[in-house]
């Protein structure tokens, strides 16, 4: 297990126990959130190490792995993932000023977001830790998917976009990520991080049953102000932030399902939609925001 005696981020050895939190997907064993005194960072606390981490992810129905329907979680994440495909590379155009390029997607998946930017003219080359999902990758839409441990092969100052949708909160290293980031984009280059945000309306509201907390497989809970702390800190200027405004939605069911509540579908669904109509008045509380960074 992996301990912190102090904060991840600031180092700070202010750091305590904010609660208890089940991993409620797969194990159901109980793992702590810490939080930092000094600098608000959250983060998992006596987490797996990368070698042991991998039984956590062993389902046919982890979503970012499979191209699966069972079940009514995985039906509603792909109908989300479709409804955003557009939405993300519209992103990428407008933040890149690019109709075409180079385009890096690391934690590619099953490779719909790459094959998206493939068809709109992009060269796209993806990392993906799992076999299966590089497999399909391939066979299914012929990109060119490669294994983390092959991120040095890759040609320095090659690409002009980085993408990371919901993927850095995974990393055991995520600093040691974004070094490579910085060597594979070229001057001026465009990187763009997806993540849940841990002080959105919906986080604050489900505290420990918060589907994205997702111990133990997500390290770290980054909210505007310590992303905003980790990107200074990794070389990268941060120029802007967007929000993905279909992600409260899946989570507050998920949430609800993880409380155990009675019609956990309806109930998500009517606060997912409160919380959505709040954060669009605060960008900051939506469920997920999206970082755009610049290499200097």
């Amino acid at each position: 297990m992996v301990h912190h005696n102090e904060c991840p981020l600031c180092l700070s050895d202010k750091i305590s126990l904010q609660f208890n939190c089940t991993d409620h997907f797969i194990s159901k064993e109980v793992f702590q959130v810490f939080v930092c005194h000094d600098c608000g960072f959250e983060f998992t606390q006596d987490y797996p190490e990368e070698s042991e981490i991998g039984k956590y992810y062993e389902s046919e129905v982890y979503i970012s792995h499979s191209d699966t329907s069972k079940g009514f979680s995985n039906k509603l994440y792909r109908l989300s993932r479709n409804l955003m495909l557009r939405g993300k590379r519209g992103i990428i155009g407008e933040v890149t000023e690019m109709n075409t390029g180079h385009l890096l997607d690391i934690g590619s998946g099953t490779g719909y977001f790459a094959d998206t930017m493939l068809r709109a003219g992009w060269k796209v080359t993806g990392i993906e830790i799992n076999e299966k999902a590089r497999r399909f990758s391939t066979s299914q839409f012929g990109l060119e998917v490669i294994d983390p441990a092959d991120i040095s092969t890759l040609e320095t100052g090659s690409f002009d976009c980085v993408t990371l949708w919901h993927v850095l909160e995974h990393f055991h290293d995520p600093f040691r990520y974004s070094a490579e980031i910085l060597r594979l984009l070229k001057p001026g280059g465009i990187c763009v991080i997806a993540l849940p945000n841990s002080s959105s309306y919906d986080a604050l509201h489900y505290e420990s049953f918060w589907a994205a907390y997702d111990v133990p497989r997500h390290l770290w809970h980054f909210n505007s102000s310590t992303f905003s702390g980790f990107a200074k800190k990794a070389g990268f200027i941060l120029e802007d932030t967007r929000n993905l405004p279909l992600d409260v939605f899946y989570i507050s069911i998920l949430s609800e399902k993880y409380k155990g509540s009675g019609f956990s579908f309806i109930k998500g669904m009517t606060k997912a939609k409160w919380f959505a109509f709040l954060s669009f008045f605060n960008k900051r509380r939506s469920s997920s925001i999206i970082y755009i960074l610049r290499k200097l």
